[in-house]
């Protein structure tokens, strides 16, 4: 745990972002919800996020995964999605999440995929599918953001 993984992000989106002074792995992370969950973005592009996340440390009375839990991952690689859909000029607000949380998990590491089902002016919808090591599906999200616009001079504050 506190060790940080380096997040990959095409050229593009290093191009577009470039000048405004960010870190872009800090800023497209989990935030510090998602370091104390121990949540790893290492994939970022507006078609496909991936990101990883310990069961140990995330788990609900009986040991197994907490769907909290699922629900942080997911929001966390659905919203990296549609801020990197909608670039420096717009801030993306999750206004609605939904999850199903099929089997339960007690060990090792879960991964999460999210992949647009609709990228638009002002809105952006992702499905995140989180998956166990042996490639089991644990939860489906679904996660809409809303795209508003915003002054790129407030990054730099």
């Amino acid at each position: 745990m506190g060790e940080r993984s380096t997040t990959t992000f095409p050229q593009e989106i290093l191009d577009q972002w470039a000048g405004l002074g960010l870190d872009l792995p800090s800023f497209f992370s989990a935030g510090h919800l998602g370091e104390r969950m121990s949540v790893q973005v290492t994939e970022a592009a507006p078609e496909r996020i991936v990101g990883t996340m310990p069961v140990e440390g995330n788990t609900q009375p009986y040991g197994l995964l907490h769907g909290g839990a699922s629900a942080v991952l997911a929001e966390t690689l659905g919203s990296v999605g549609a801020m990197l859909h909608g670039g420096p000029t717009k801030l993306a607000v999750g206004v609605d999440l939904n999850c199903t949380h099929h089997r339960g998990v007690r060990s090792g590491l879960v991964t999460g995929v999210a992949t647009p089902v609709h990228r638009g002016r002002s809105t952006a919808t992702y499905e995140i599918v989180i998956t166990d090591e042996q490639d089991k599906r644990v939860c489906t999200a679904r996660l809409t953001c809303m795209l508003r616009e915003v002054d790129t001079d407030a990054y730099r504050a």
